[in-house]
């Protein structure tokens, strides 16, 4: 499984990358998770300007397996979409850390980021 350290993780196996700016962060799903959803074939992504809340959900995956939600990791704004994932959605599973990011949300509570897993507490909680 592909996890990169530099990266932080939700129980829910989003990622979140926390962007220059340092007050957003960049989202996908791991791995671990586009290989448990199959073929991805369609998302429903949040739209710009969306108040999220960390852990509920802000969209959907369809996947030829099932229907699964996407959840915030973080509280805070969504402030970009990667609409190349409503044309190809199969970005998810070709390159799920790179272009097949989901969203970009600005943190209202940067500590929020701190609380999620390290690379070592993700793969424990995968492989547990």
């Amino acid at each position: 499984m592909n996890l990169p350290e530099e990266l932080s993780y939700s129980a829910e196996h989003e990622w979140a990358r926390r962007l220059d700016d340092g007050s957003t962060i960049r989202v996908g799903i791991t791995d671990y998770a586009q290989d448990a959803l199959g073929d991805v074939v369609y998302v429903d992504l949040p739209e710009t300007g969306t108040a999220v809340t960390a852990a509920e959900s802000v969209g959907e995956l369809e996947s030829t397996k099932s229907v699964s939600e996407m959840y915030a990791p973080v509280s805070g704004t969504v402030v970009a979409v990667n609409e190349a994932l409503v044309d190809n959605p199969a970005l998810l599973n070709e390159d799920p850390y790179g272009e097949g990011w989901l969203c970009e949300i600005e943190m209202s509570d940067a500590s929020e980021l701190d609380a999620l897993m390290d690379a070592a507490a993700y793969r424990a909680l995968t492989e547990g």
